[in-house]
């Protein structure tokens, strides 16, 4: 597979990397008030075609779109592995991916696509189809939890950059081992599966991690990466709680600080201290 991506092509200020942009604004705290220059998250309009054929556009940050691409097909279902992609290009003003696949007779979804408020979170499948449940001995402790969203936080460049970007990762009980920002939450998670295909790094019997709230699409991509515990620093959804306890995923939500809550599956986490 051959990648073509201009990822490094200068941003309006040549200090500032795709993803943010400059931006001023006053300060108001205390009953003063400053002028402030500094940096907002960057997001365009982006699409990916199949084939030569255009499947979708969404809302989305302007930086390793191949990396997205690869794991939207992925998390949809129309790729497998990289073995299926013949050849990736990303145009010079990034706004557009081309994906090649080895398979010239691929018939494309004949559904409509329709993006979600926050950008991706788009899926064909039909959530009330039935899925095999996750099969994982994996145990986690509770501050083995704590310090992995400790260690999202901080390994978040662009949000600690210009605030107003999501960031997801996959990790084991010790570390990160692959993290993603993106302005949409549902792209992060497509950003992850496309990052471990590249990387080529098993997402099962792993923990995901995230900063969005889980809906159900988001946790119907979990599924899809086959990681038993998801774990979020905001709220889930009622359908995404039925549907990870129907699909035995430890579900662990408002996880800040020393305080979570365990909403499915909580024989996977356990007190221990470090």
């Amino acid at each position: 597979m051959t990648f073509d991506s201009n990822d490094k092509q200068p941003t309006s200020r040549p200090d500032l990397e795709p993803g943010v942009q400059p931006a001023s604004y006053i300060s108001i705290s205390s009953g003063s008030q400053k002028h402030v220059k500094g940096e907002v998250a960057e997001e365009v309009l982006a699409c990916i075609s199949v084939n030569g054929e255009e499947i979708t556009r969404f809302m989305c940050s302007p930086l390793q779109l191949d990396q997205l691409a690869l794991g939207f097909l992925y998390n949809e279902g129309m790729i497998r592995t990289v073995d299926d992609v013949r050849s990736v290009h990303v145009s010079k003003k990034r706004t557009c991916v081309e994906v090649w696949l080895k398979d010239s007779e691929f018939e494309l979804p004949d559904r409509p696509i329709i993006t979600t408020g926050c950008g991706g979170g788009i899926t064909f499948d039909d959530l009330s189809n039935e899925h095999e449940p996750i099969l994982s001995n994996l145990k986690v402790g509770t501050d083995d939890l704590i310090a992995l969203m400790k260690k999202l936080h901080l390994g978040a460049d662009l949000y600690q950059r210009a605030r107003g970007i999501h960031t997801a990762a996959i990790a084991d009980t010790d570390d990160l081992l692959l993290q993603v920002e993106d302005i949409g939450r549902h792209n992060c998670l497509d950003r992850l599966a496309g990052a471990a295909l590249m990387s080529n790094i098993n997402t099962g019997d792993r923990i995901l991690l995230s900063s969005g709230r889980i809906s159900s699409e988001m946790i119907n991509k979990a599924r899809r990466l086959q990681t038993p515990i998801v774990c979020s620093r905001t709220s889930p959804t009622s359908l995404s709680v039925a549907l990870a306890e129907a699909w035995s995923i430890t579900l662990v939500a408002y996880l800040l600080q020393d305080r979570m809550r365990i909403y499915t599956h909580s024989e996977r986490v356990s007190k221990r201290e470090r």
